[in-house]
């Protein structure tokens, strides 16, 4: 067992998602551990009695919730008569959000942590036969310092950045003519159906509220999936309560009622879109709430980044950009592990076709690619 003083005085408290607060928060609301299919199985470093550095890790028996694909990879091991699960996956259940993965205590050697941490690991599937271990979102400098004995893996997903701006107005200014048109009248056409907007930071949200949020998060996946989601509501009432500084939450109110929300989180340059559900559809409204709203904040706030989750393209015209997101893979079998090796070499080139594709549809006067 591991204390939240311990836990964080290694990981530090700015990025939200490997803070002990909310990775516990997902295993006393039961969305890992038990019967989910997440075995909780976090990694510890110790250089004699001093705990050094901490992974979140979990043993899964199954590819849900992670946000990087490989049901191909199990199906492929099932026609081969090889068992894919139990994996090992280093990352946020749940968050496919970049940010530490492997995080060390300031002073230490993190590259020759890292790479013990390599050696370690797979040494242990291929002892406990263990088909894989997969790195899910981490930094590039780190994918990158796994690359020596790790697969590496890249995606695109869509953000947005700040470039000093003053105003909402001031961004807008960067958009070509028609895309800048575009734009206004969605958010106009927001106000023309009598939606008003409302942000709700840290300790000042009322029970109330988290209750009508909870409803917006059921409803939404329900229609959805035909579930009421993988998080319970304890799980927003354990963060609310025990980190409310990283918390910021935007509602949609008509009328009297609140009938739209998007949870969000921040650290001290980024904000992170997580969740959002609505009980009425009105045009244009997720687009407000979950993106308009979010770039609003950043800029008041001077962040410097709004990850807004992962998938759609239609954040392209509204000014986020196309970007490289990386997981690290270790495949124990040899012969499988040659297979995905070309796979992903294949599928990379499709992945950098399509990032310079997107690039080409960005809405900006003239568009500077980041790196």
């Amino acid at each position: 067992m591991i204390d939240a003083n311990s836990w964080n005085a290694v990981s530090g408290k700015d990025y939200p998602f490997t803070r002990y607060e909310f990775l516990k928060a997902f295993e006393d609301s039961g969305a890992v551990g038990g019967d989910s299919g997440w075995v909780i199985n976090h990694l510890l470093v110790y250089s004699s009695e001093d705990l050094v550095a901490v992974m979140p890790n979990y043993l899964k028996h199954h590819s849900y919730g992670e946000y990087v694909f490989d049901h191909a990879w199990a199906d492929a091991y099932q026609r081969h008569g090889l068992q894919y699960y139990p994996k090992l996956l280093s990352t946020i259940p749940f968050s496919p959000l970049t940010g530490p993965r492997l995080c060390v205590s300031a002073g230490q050697d993190k590259r020759y942590i890292q790479q013990a941490i390599v050696d370690f690991m797979t040494q242990h599937c291929e002892k406990k036969k263990i088909s894989s271990w997969h790195i899910l979102f981490p930094n590039e400098s780190d994918s990158n310092n796994f690359e020596d004995k790790l697969l590496k893996r890249r995606a695109v997903h869509f953000q947005w950045f700040n470039r000093d701006y003053q105003h909402f107005d001031n961004f807008l200014d960067t958009f070509s003519s028609r895309k800048r048109k575009n734009l206004r009248k969605e958010r106009k056409l927001v106000e023309e159906q009598g939606i008003q907007l409302e942000v709700f930071e840290g300790d000042s949200i009322p029970d109330s509220i988290w209750e009508r949020f909870y409803y917006f998060y059921q409803m939404t996946y329900a229609k959805r999936s035909g579930h009421g989601g993988y998080l319970c509501k304890s799980f927003f009432q354990t963060l609310a309560k025990e980190m409310p500084e990283s918390i910021v939450l935007v509602l949609a109110k008509h009328g009297s009622e609140y009938i739209a929300g998007a949870l969000n989180f921040r650290d001290s340059n980024t904000l992170y879109g997580r969740y959002w559900g609505c009980l009425k559809e009105f045009k244009h409204l997720h687009f407000e709430c979950c993106y308009y709203q979010g770039i609003e904040y950043c800029i008041k706030n001077k962040l410097e980044r709004f990850d807004p989750g992962v998938q759609g393209e239609h954040k392209i015209q509204r000014g986020f950009r196309p970007v490289f997101t990386y997981s690290s893979h270790f495949i124990n079998d040899v012969n499988f592990r040659h297979a995905i090796a070309g796979f992903l070499e294949q599928e990379d080139q499709m992945i950098q076709e399509y990032q310079l594709d997107t690039c080409k549809y960005l809405p900006f006067k003239s568009v500077k690619q980041d790196s």
